[in-house]
């Protein structure tokens, strides 16, 4: 760069640049304001080239909707939140779990998207349960596993403000949608491949809250159990406590009628389970197969790696959003809540897999005058 050039560039950075109005927008486009509004909003009947062209000279400009112009305008802060609100008893980081991870970066892109942005509240504790909220202007809010009766949704919901569920919520829930797996379809599943691979006595680690994912998978394996007639083996625990599963891990080998294959519903217990196996000097897989619900990428490398059945975060993040912004937009008009399904996926690794026993051969014998 030039001299000059170097002088130019401080001297354009000592001052503050003008920020492109909608009116510039309109200007360079050659249409009325209102055009540039409904084709930056996706509203009115405009034709797609108009849409395209107003959006690229947009781009162009630098233009960037103003979020207090929206405000003014719409009575909307452009904000919606996302919380877990089933462990308010407790401390609970849940962005440290790969399921939430994922699930919350798929949100925050389908928010921007669609000129949201998206806010992480904390768990609040029960006393205080919508106080947190009531500090935050949110157009609408995500919860994540709502258990029943959650006090958290029935007062954001008494208040007006749009609720859509992570997690199917219990009856007594007036949420406006809600996106789930089918978790009864993926545990009979995952059990039915236990099974196939030489299972005769599969146990489960689960947990003692009240959501729909605890409650169903676990009524899913009591039901698959009584199916094939096998005596349910379970041991239970709180979800959010990390050491407790291990605990609990501990005690399902430990008992007398200890199964030959475990299913864990949470993201530790693969883990969990390999260290509690190695302790009691079970190999994995011929002594005991293992599968646990996951996103984590570990499982892929642990020795032997651990068969995990995703629950699709990702896929999951995105529709949860998008219904919340169509909620406070109001697309789809009022009704029965919308309720999507999403299907589940079983990574199967060697870890719930029998090794086929191993064969030796021998090498040929050699015969008499045989050289070599």
């Amino acid at each position: 760069m030039t001299a000059a050039g170097k002088h130019q560039v401080s001297r354009s950075t000592g001052r503050r640049l003008a920020r492109a109005g909608i009116r510039d927008v309109a200007a360079a486009a050659g249409v009325s304001i209102t055009t540039v509004s409904d084709a930056l909003n996706g509203k009115g009947r405009l034709p797609d080239a108009t849409r395209r062209h107003v959006r690229e000279v947009a781009d162009r400009l630098g233009y960037r909707p103003s979020a207090a112009a929206r405000t003014l305008r719409t009575g909307k802060s452009g904000l919606i939140g996302l919380t877990v609100t089933t462990y308010g008893e407790e401390p609970f980081t849940f962005t440290e779990f790969a399921y939430f991870a994922d699930m919350v970066r798929a949100a925050t892109s389908a928010a921007l998207a669609r000129g949201y942005a998206l806010v992480i509240l904390p768990a609040p504790a029960r006393h205080s349960a919508y106080d947190v909220w009531a500090n935050v202007a949110l157009d609408g809010t995500v919860v994540i596993d709502p258990a029943d009766h959650d006090p958290v949704v029935t007062e954001l919901v008494r208040q007006g403000i749009p609720v859509v569920s992570d997690g199917r919520p219990g009856a007594t829930l007036p949420v406006t949608a809600w996106v789930d797996n089918d978790h009864e379809a993926a545990v009979t599943g995952l059990l039915d491949h236990l099974a196939e691979s030489g299972a005769r006595r599969i146990g489960l680690l689960t947990g003692t809250s009240t959501d729909t994912y605890t409650r169903l998978s676990t009524t899913a394996y009591l039901t698959w159990c009584e199916r094939v007639g096998q005596p349910p083996v379970y041991e239970t625990y709180p979800a959010h406590d990390p050491c407790a599963g291990a605990v609990a891990a501990d005690r399902l080998l430990a008992r007398p009628d200890r199964p030959d294959a475990v299913y864990g519903l949470f993201d530790p217990n693969g883990t969990d389970l390999l260290a509690a196996a190695r302790r009691y000097g079970l190999r994995v897989p011929e002594d005991l197969l293992l599968v646990c619900c996951s996103e984590s990428s570990v499982y892929a490398a642990t020795e032997p790696p651990i068969t995990t059945l995703s629950l699709k975060p990702g896929r999951i993040g995105t529709t949860v959003v998008q219904l919340l912004i169509d909620a406070i937009e109001g697309v789809g008009g009022a009704g029965r809540p919308v309720q999507q399904v999403m299907p589940t996926e079983l990574i199967v690794r060697a870890s719930s897999q029998r090794r086929p026993p191993r064969t030796t051969i021998s090498p040929p014998r050699r015969g008499p005058g045989s050289t070599g």
